[in-house]
């Protein structure tokens, strides 16, 4: 399909560019890797009047030591994370989290900054770097602020940033050795998650975050909890579905993946009322969702349940479902 017209703007700088979307407002899309908004705009599920390209603003590509925690600039690809020294010694969780995103096309073109600003709950970095914890950095026309990654997420594809604000740096605690793992499951190699889940241990204290299991990437905080309280990994487990989505708690199921404690969701959404979306089209999808079903379930490459206030079908994910419930 071919988006719909657009005018097109090219940032040399990060003052620039929010410049730029100050200017524009939320007609302004900024443009990195572009992999995750141009499909959505072949599809016309965004719309953008204007594309802020910061692709080539050079400065923002970046992995430092900064003593006590890594900084990273926005525009770092999800390649140069993967085979970064300093991630591999300081925070392998990371650099590892990086090799399975997409293919090397993704990864060569792909920046963790807009990984993260896209908010897609079933994306890889997003669960790692909530696991992780740290900061976040937004440059708006009035300077910069400091976001906890934990008040980042907060909606499906929604994020703390404004519409004049753009993401330039991740602020992230070092993780070095063992103590961490990542597993997703997904049915082909390149798919989004349909479950995943990242553990690592930070500053002495065990934390777990979960891929695709509620609007955003979410903590596991009951299951930390009970690890710190002094329970096994398996008395854990069960605590897995606290604060997950209420469908995903009563059609999932969880077992220990048996290398290393990693927790995993086994079991399908319910699928009665199955319908082909690109046959019927988004007009009877709201319909059916007006009239009382309550989410609509995407599992091609996840297991997304939206709310019925947000349809946000995803470019690539062709088998949808709605469920009844």
């Amino acid at each position: 399909m071919i988006p719909a017209a657009f005018d097109y703007k090219r940032a040399g700088s990060s003052e620039e560019a929010v410049a730029l979307i100050a200017e524009y407002g939320d007609e302004a899309k900024l443009l990195a890797g572009g992999h995750s908004l141009i499909p959505m705009m072949k599809l016309r599920l965004a719309v953008p009047t204007v594309l802020v390209d910061i692709g080539r603003v050079g400065d923002l590509s970046y992995i430092d030591d900064r003593d006590d925690h890594i900084a990273i600039g926005a525009l770092a690809t999800h390649r140069s994370l993967e085979t970064s020294e300093l991630l591999i010694s300081e925070c392998p969780i990371l650099a590892h989290v990086a090799s399975k995103v997409g293919d090397p096309q993704v990864r060569h073109r792909g920046t963790i900054g807009g990984s993260l600003a896209h908010s897609d709950p079933a994306s890889d970095l997003p669960a790692a770097v909530l696991a992780l914890g740290g900061s976040l950095i937004a440059q708006g026309p009035n300077g910069e602020r400091e976001v906890k990654v934990s008040d980042f997420f907060t909606g499906y594809f929604e994020s703390a940033l404004s519409d004049d604000e753009m993401l330039t740096e991740i602020r992230l605690p070092k993780a070095p050795g063992d103590s961490w793992n990542y597993q997703k499951f997904n049915r082909r190699a390149q798919d989004w998650a349909i479950v995943g889940v990242a553990a690592v241990e930070v500053q002495g204290a065990t934390k777990v975050s979960l891929v695709n299991m509620g609007s955003t990437p979410l903590r596991a905080a009951a299951v930390e909890d009970a690890l710190a309280g002094g329970a096994s990994s398996e008395e854990a487990a069960e605590q897995a579905a606290e604060g997950t989505d209420d469908l995903i708690k009563r059609f999932g199921k969880f077992k220990l993946s048996g290398d290393g404690g990693v927790l995993v969701k086994i079991g399908k959404p319910h699928q009665d009322k199955r319908v082909d979306l690109p046959t019927i089209g988004m007009d009877t999808v709201r319909n059916s969702i007006n009239v009382g079903l309550k989410g609509i379930a995407i599992e091609e490459r996840s297991t997304i349940i939206i709310d019925k206030e947000k349809i946000i079908p995803y470019a690539n994910r062709n088998n949808f479902f709605l469920i009844g419930v």
